[in-house]
């Protein structure tokens, strides 16, 4: 059996390749080209943790010592048009977007898995720390959490297909993270201690403000911050450097600290109130995928994260129109912010989810 895996330069994605051919798959390596733009790189002139000639360096020093093949292939393209120019068009809406999540939908398991089957291979592995399983009883694969909660990527996951997850591999999902570095160690692959990286892969640093500069110039408009009474507290300096629940960085001195409640894109208008202000019990969401089930035309019960940190609160799912869903939780849940993805789980598997609206 042949299998493409998506190379790095990191120890996930190293160990993952190890495993496989370990287990007697035909491996190939293949690392993928993605940002490219120089202006955008940190002073050390990195772009990003899977992005850069760093990542094709390192990735192909690990294939070298797997013996397996590598390629670096150029994704630029349908990267800059369905995860950069998305991320930059959601912010201007006042939305806060999960770019990992695009890549994954339209990247990793669309472009990379047709790319895979065009050099003959079975499936495509990524390093994820989650699970696939197939499930006889209804004929479905299903998306589980990683046994690692600390490392669990279920929730950037759930956009996945039955095809798609059919044709993926994931064995890190079995493993903690502490238990893949001590593999890597004892595989002597030489990205065993290299550290991860935390930012967006295309914004070096976390430097938001940088990006949307020099990306989107003249995007960032100053505007009025009102409380929830419409009294006009201070300016912003463009909706393009908030978020639902952003504490630091608003500006205002006030008796008790301001959250942000709410994003007026069309006004251009930030809204501030009490930590208490940033909590809500329902949203609607759409664009929703179904994973362990067809969708459903009656509410269900299920465990419903709203951001990748976030631990989950009890919900009812209930189906609309359009494949949109409404969800009522059954206790508040603070920051609830458009743009974000909401995760249906029952137990460890992945329900379905969708884009909170």
């Amino acid at each position: 059996m042949k299998v493409v895996v998506a190379m790095s330069g990191g120890v996930d994605s190293s160990v993952t390749a190890a495993l496989l051919k370990e287990e007697g798959y035909e491996v190939i390596g293949v690392t993928m080209q993605l940002w490219p733009s120089p202006e955008l790189a940190d002073e050390a002139g990195r772009f990003g943790g899977c992005c850069d000639s760093g990542a094709v360096t390192e990735a192909k020093r690990v294939a070298h010592r797997l013996g397996i093949p590598h390629y670096a292939m150029n994704f630029k393209a349908i990267f800059a048009h369905k995860v950069i120019a998305n991320f930059c068009r959601e912010y201007s809406l006042g939305r806060t977007p999960n770019p990992c999540i695009r890549c994954n939908q339209y990247i990793k398991f669309d472009a990379l898995l047709k790319k895979a089957k065009g050099l003959g291979a079975d499936f495509v592995a990524t390093g994820h720390y989650a699970r696939i399983e197939y499930d006889k009883g209804s004929g479905r694969y299903l998306l589980k959490q990683g046994i690692d909660r600390n490392k669990d990527q279920s929730y950037v996951l759930y956009v996945m297909t039955q095809d798609q997850l059919r044709d993926t591999v994931m064995p890190l999902g079995h493993f903690t993270k502490e238990k893949v570095r001590q593999m890597a160690r004892e595989m002597d692959l030489p990205v065993a201690d290299k550290a991860e990286s935390q930012d967006i892969c295309f914004i070096p640093d976390d430097n938001y403000p940088r990006f949307f500069t020099e990306y989107m110039p003249g995007a960032a408009r100053p505007g009025p911050i009102l409380d929830r009474r419409g009294n006009a507290l201070g300016e912003h300096r463009g909706i393009l450097f908030y978020t639902i629940g952003q504490r630091r960085g608003i500006g205002i001195s006030a008796p008790e600290p301001l959250y942000v409640v709410a994003i007026d894109a069309k006004n251009n208008t930030i809204v501030v109130g009490s930590k208490k202000d940033t909590y809500q019990d329902e949203l609607i969401a759409a664009e929703v995928n179904w994973i362990a089930i067809e969708q459903p035309r009656q509410p269900i019960k299920a465990k419903a994260k709203v951001r990748y940190l976030h631990r989950g609160a009890e919900a009812t799912v209930t189906p609309l129109a359009e494949g949109k869903v409404h969800v009522k939780f059954k206790e508040p849940q603070m920051a609830i912010t458009p743009g974000q993805a909401v995760v249906f789980y029952n137990g460890d598997s992945v329900i379905g989810g969708g884009t909170i609206g």
